[in-house]
C-alpha cells in the first residue's frame, strides 16, 4: 500500500491545507476499522458455508455475491480489477518518472514518455508467472525498500529545511480539496487484496492482528513525510515529492528503492487481474502461450493509458474516489451489515444483532464514502477533461507535434 501514496501525499496536504494532515489520520482510522469488518465478513462467510475453507480464487466477489448475489460479485470484480488496472498504471508511471530523475543526475537526458514502452517491455515477460507464491519474496523486498526509502526523504526533507524559502501556502479550492481526498484515499486502498491474504492465513481470524500491525507500521511511513514536507516546501511540493527533494545521494538512495517497489508492485498487482480474466476466459492455470497473449493484451492497455494520461496524479484521484472508494469505505459495512441481519429460513445460521451505534457508524461510514467519492471522482474527471491542474496531453499527442 505504501509504493506511491507516500510520494503523493505531500501535494494532497498542500491541496487541501493543514487540514490534510487531519484528513490522513482519519481515513487511516477509518480504513483500518473496514478492514477490520472486512476480516469479519469472510470470517462470517466461512463459518456460515464451509466451501470457503477451502481454495477460493477471488473471496472479496464471493462476499459480494453471498450479500447481494451476481450483481454484488460482479461489482466487487469490475473495481477490484478497475483499481488493480489503476494501480499499475500509476506504478508504471512514477517507475518511468523516477529512472528518468535517476539518467538526468547522470547527465543523460532521455524522454519519459519513451521510457514508458522500454519499461513496460522489460516487466512485460515477468508477468507470465503464474500465482504470488511464484514470487512472494517480491512483496518483502517492496515493503523493505520503502520503509527504507521514507527514512532517507524524511531525513532529506530536515536537511532542507534551513536551505529552502519560507513556505507559502496558497488557499485551497473545491476541486484541489477534493482531488487531494482521493490522493488520500488512494493512499489506504489495500482492501482489494486484504480477502485474499486472510484467506491464506492459517488462522484467518487473527486477520484484526494483521490489520493493526500494517496500518501502524504504513502511517509511521506517511505521516512523518507528508507532514514535513507541507511545511518545509509550502506551494513547491509537487505530485512526486522526489522532485522536490535537494539533489543529495539520500534523494538518489530514496529514488532507486522507491522504485524498486514500484517494480515489484507492479508485479504483484497485475497478476491477481490477469488471474481473473484467464479464469473468465477459460485459460488453463499451467503456463501456455494463451496466457503469453492474455498478460500481453493486458500490459499493452496498462501502456497505452499511462501514454494517454502521462501525469500520475491524474488517474490516482480518479482511481482513489471510484473504486478504491468504494472498495474501502462502502462495500465493508455495506456487505457486514447485510450478512448480520440476514438469517437462513432452515435455522443453519442466524441473525447477528448490532448495537445501534454500531448501525449509526457504519451508515456514517458508507455516507462519507459516497459523499467523498462521487466529489473526488467529479474533480479528477473535470481536471482531465479541462487540462487543468497541470495536467499534461497525451505522449502520443506530443510525438505528433515534434513530428509535424
Amino acid at each position: 500500500m505504501a509504493g506511491s501514496g507516500v510520494l503523493a501525499l505531500p501535494k494532497a496536504v498542500l491541496d487541501s491545507g493543514w487540514i490534510g494532515i487531519v484528513m490522513i489520520l482519519v481515513c487511516a482510522v477509518m480504513s483500518a476499522y473496514t478492514g477490520f469488518i472486512l476480516g469479519r465478513c469472510w470470517t462470517i462467510l466461512q463459518d456460515r458455508f464451509p466451501i470457503y475453507k477451502q481454495q477460493t480464487r477471488f473471496p472479496y466477489p464471493a462476499i459480494g455475491y453471498e450479500t447481494y448475489g451476481n450483481k454484488g460479485r460482479y461489482l466487487v470484480s469490475f473495481c477490484v480489477n478497475a483499481t488493480l488496472f489503476g494501480v499499475g498504471t500509476v506504478f508504471l508511471l512514477i517507475a518511468s518518472e523516477n529512472i528518468q530523475e535517476l539518467l538526468t543526475t547522470l547527465h543523460k537526458d532521455f524522454s519519459f514518455c519513451a521510457l514508458l514502452p522500454i519499461i513496460a517491455v522489460c516487466l512485460w515477460p515477468i508477468t507470465w508467472l503464474g500465482t504470488p507464491k511464484d514470487f512472494w519474496p517480491v512483496a518483502i523486498g517492496a515493503m523493505c525498500a520503502t520503509a527504507a526509502a521514507c527514512l532517507a526523504m524524511f531525513i532529506q526533507i530536515l536537511l532542507d529545511r534551513n536551505a529552502s524559502e519560507t513556505p507559502i501556502y496558497p488557499p485551497s479550492g473545491f476541486s484541489d480539496f477534493f482531488l487531494a481526498f482521493g490522493v488520500i484515499l488512494f493512499a489506504f486502498g489495500g482492501h482489494a487484496a486484504f480477502p485474499t491474504i486472510q484467506h491464506d492465513m492459517r488462522n484467518p481470524k487473527d486477520f484484526s492482528k494483521v490489520v493493526t500491525v500494517a496500518y501502524a507500521g504504513i502511517v509511521c511511513m506517511y505521516l512523518p513525510v507528508s507532514t514535513a514536507a507541507y511545511f518545509v516546501y509550502g506551494d513547491k511540493n509537487e505530485d512526486n515529492i522526489l522532485g522536490v527533494l535537494s539533489a543529495s545521494w539520500l534523494t538518489t538512495t530514496a529514488t532507486c528503492l522507491i522504485t524498486v517497489h514500484l517494480i515489484m508492485g507492479f508485479i504483484i498487482v497485475i497478476n491477481p487481474l490477469s488471474q481473473e480474466v484467464e479464469d473468465f476466459l477459460g485459460i488453463d492455470k499451467a503456463f501456455n502461450w494463451k496466457r503469453v497473449i492474455n498478460r500481453t493484451v493486458i500490459m499493452g492497455l496498462i501502456l497505452f493509458v499511462a501514454e494517454t494520461i502521462p501525469q500520475f496524479g491524474a488517474i490516482l484521484s480518479l482511481v482513489g474516489g471510484s473504486t478504491v472508494t468504494l472498495l474501502t469505505f462502502v462495500f465493508p459495512s455495506l456487505f457486514y451489515l447485510k450478512l448480520c441481519s440476514t438469517s437462513c429460513p432452515n435455522q443453519t445460521y442466524s441473525r447477528i444483532p448490532l448495537p445501534l451505534y454500531q448501525w449509526i457508524i457504519h451508515y456514517e461510514i458508507i455516507f462519507v464514502g459516497i459523499v467523498g467519492g462521487i466529489s473526488s471522482s467529479y474533480s479528477a474527471i473535470n481536471a482531465i477533461a479541462t487540462g487543468d491542474a497541470q495536467f499534461t496531453v497525451p505522449c502520443y499527442v506530443n510525438a505528433t507535434a515534434a513530428h509535424g
